[in-house]
């Protein structure tokens, strides 16, 4: 049985759909937000008169939905967004969290940080130019970061008389890339985003188009099937010893689930010492689960009192991840200082904390042509890489492919506390 054909008690409600917007400069992917926004109903009215405002106070003879948006001083001012902009809205089907991320090459690691948590990404094309390096690119992060559902936004159809010949043209020049990024879910929607055109509502000068419109699809595409319900991980968190009297034997063990489907009489082992036990109960604040999924935030009671603590990971007894202190990594780097080959940094995976040394640089990726670099070991801010790190102690992982949580790792600075990679663990 899966999750998709028998989703578990209120998995349902209300879902929460996380997606980035990517581009090349000046494709219209502050405007279309904009767009969003306005033509759903999700401004308020003192909002609405601020936007007025300034569209006035920069001399634009109608509303400047990209303001929205932009908030940024540096970014009005350059008409153009640096920054990772996070918007909120609702429907009466679903809730959204938008993240609208930079088309400069510069900014590469905003786009990571924007795209690591979304279930989907718009990349937006200009039905002018086509299918650009950019457009490659941000379909590669996108690959990269696990994002299982893509848009490809034809935006400023209105510029090319809406013909359906030149929607066509541009499917056709990214279907090779399709296949080579090996991403499974990827949909084209003409639009217009200045003019509103299969934005919110269809569009009545491209009849030719019989698709949903851009929130049509956000509305109904299914994310039912992204978590990993396979693997059944929980990284302790916390543990809970209470030492009130109501609760004088407690002892809890707290943590948000990164996979599978729990219930209370099923055997589990403990890491790092494997230790195995029965999972006696699942504890939330309003009382005991019968079932537990991801993302939900719970604590497991075992049956037997064993040493735990912050780091460990309880799986099933029969269903361990790899084990291992060298790990194969693809990262893309986030650090203002150039990583260092056999250098010390310090390694966040789930709730473990730990050291770890890079070890090796496979090679880098050129994420323009898709091609490997072999020869130049040197990586600096925004490149991405195929790595090897040594940790100091053994980690339980998944591949990132299969499960996002317990597949990522975050390489932080000692020295300076920075966080300098993003890594996917392959």
């Amino acid at each position: 049985m899966s999750i998709k054909e028998n989703p578990a008690p209120g998995y349902l409600d209300m879902e929460l759909l996380r997606f980035t917007t990517a581009g090349s400069v000046d494709d219209g992917k502050s405007t279309l937000i904009g767009r969003l926004l306005y033509d759903s109903k999700a401004i308020f009215e003192d909002q609405m008169e601020q936007l007025e405002l300034a569209s006035e106070r920069r001399g634009e003879e109608q509303v400047n939905l990209a303001l929205l948006t932009d908030g940024l001083r540096a970014e009005r001012e350059q008409g153009i967004t640096i920054d990772v902009a996070y918007r909120y809205f609702a429907t009466p089907k679903r809730k959204f969290i938008i993240a609208d991320t930079p088309g400069h090459v510069q900014y590469t690691r905003n786009m990571v940080t924007g795209a690591s948590t979304a279930n989907l990404a718009i990349i937006l094309v200009d039905a002018r130019h086509g299918v650009l390096e950019q457009t490659i690119r941000h379909s590669f992060i996108a690959s990269l970061l696990g994002i299982r559902h893509i848009l490809i936004c034809i935006n400023k159809m209105d510029l090319v008389d809406y013909k359906e010949e030149v929607y066509k043209d541009i499917q056709q020049q990214f279907v090779p890339f399709k296949e080579q990024l090996n991403i499974g879910d990827v949909r084209f929607i003409p639009i217009s985003a200045l003019k509103g055109d299969n934005v919110v509502d269809p569009s009545e000068s491209m009849d030719w188009y019989s698709g949903p419109t851009l929130l049509e699809t956000l509305e109904t595409i299914d994310i039912r099937s992204d978590a990993d319900f396979k693997n059944r991980r929980f990284p302790v968190q916390y543990v809970i010893r209470p030492l009130r009297e109501e609760f004088h034997d407690y002892r809890g063990y707290a943590g948000r689930i990164a996979g599978g489907i729990w219930k209370p009489g099923e055997k589990v082992a403990v890491l790092p010492n494997g230790i195995e036990t029965t999972l006696e109960a699942i504890d939330t604040m309003t009382g005991e689960l019968e079932v537990a999924y991801p993302p939900q935030s719970v604590t497991f009671r075992l049956a037997h009192d064993i040493d735990i603590s912050r780091g460990d990971m309880i799986v099933p007894a029969d269903q361990k991840p790899n084990v291992g202190q060298e790990v194969d990594l693809m990262v893309c780097w986030l650090g203002e200082k150039p990583m260092v080959l056999g250098g010390k940094y310090v390694i966040r995976h789930t709730t473990s904390e730990l050291r770890g040394i890079i070890k090796d640089v496979q090679y880098k990726i050129d994420i323009n042509k898709l091609e490997e670099n072999r020869d130049d070991k040197s990586v600096v801010l925004n490149e991405i890489a195929k790595i090897t790190i040594k940790t100091s102690k053994p980690v339980f992982y998944d591949s990132y492919k299969e499960n996002h949580i317990t597949g990522s790792m975050i390489i932080i600075d000692e020295a300076t506390n920075n966080t300098v990679g993003a890594g996917m663990i392959i």
